[in-house]
């Protein structure tokens, strides 16, 4: 595995729907090393910090073999950073499970969670539809949290450790979507190292269902 890009922005205005309003999604790739904080990469914006960053969502990572899958999807050579990733690595494998590890540079990275499209990319992609066409896909690339603050660029080697857990990536990118949540997943999640935003979101649903005295929601 290889850092092929690695990817920052400034605020920059974008019109979703008939609104327009600031994004943060058009990255362009960065040739100087680049130094990663608990936060994220320095001198790159996180402008929705409601939904994006924060600790446990502070590099967003897609990989080149997914951008090879949408290139011919679309029919047109997409560059990195176009999907809004930090970092854009040649490949990963898979699947890729939650806590599992990169160590790019000095840096090392824990899995968290699939990024969840919204409105921003489909108006960056100037398609409508887009959104549903990346869910379908099941290639959401994934946040992760920095567990050692550091330096990297492009062209680094990346190392992968894999880590002790049993949720998926794209099982939990699924997961989402689910129309009927189940105690039992909630509880496998949970296990996890899964992202703060899911864990008060999966607390609060498993808290309805116990009260409830249901199995499923």
């Amino acid at each position: 595995m290889k850092l092929l890009s690695v990817n920052t922005s400034q605020a920059q205005t974008i019109i979703d729907g008939n609104k327009s309003g600031l994004t943060g999604i058009f990255k362009k790739p960065r040739t100087e090393p680049v130094r990663v904080g608990t936060l994220g990469l320095e001198q790159d914006v996180q402008v929705d910090t409601e939904n994006h960053g924060g600790k446990d969502q502070a590099v967003y990572l897609y990989s080149q073999d997914d951008y090879a899958y949408f290139s011919e999807q679309l029919g047109s050579v997409l560059e990195p950073g176009t999907f809004g990733e930090n970092l854009t690595l040649s490949n990963w494998p898979e699947p890729l499970y939650i806590g599992d590890r990169f160590e790019i540079g000095n840096v090392i990275l824990e899995v968290t969670a699939p990024r969840i499209p919204c409105s921003t990319l489909s108006a960056r992609m100037n398609d409508i539809g887009f959104v549903k066409t990346f869910s379908k896909a099941n290639r959401p690339g994934v946040y992760a949290r920095v567990i050692q603050e550091g330096t990297l660029q492009a062209g680094d080697p990346v190392k992968y450790s894999r880590s002790k857990f049993e949720v998926t990536v794209v099982e939990e990118f699924r997961f989402f979507y689910q129309k009927h949540k189940s105690i039992e997943e909630l509880e496998r999640f949970l296990a996890a190292p899964i992202a703060e935003r899911s864990r008060k979101d999966y607390e609060k649903m498993l808290e309805n269902l116990e009260e409830s005295g249901q199995g499923s929601l």
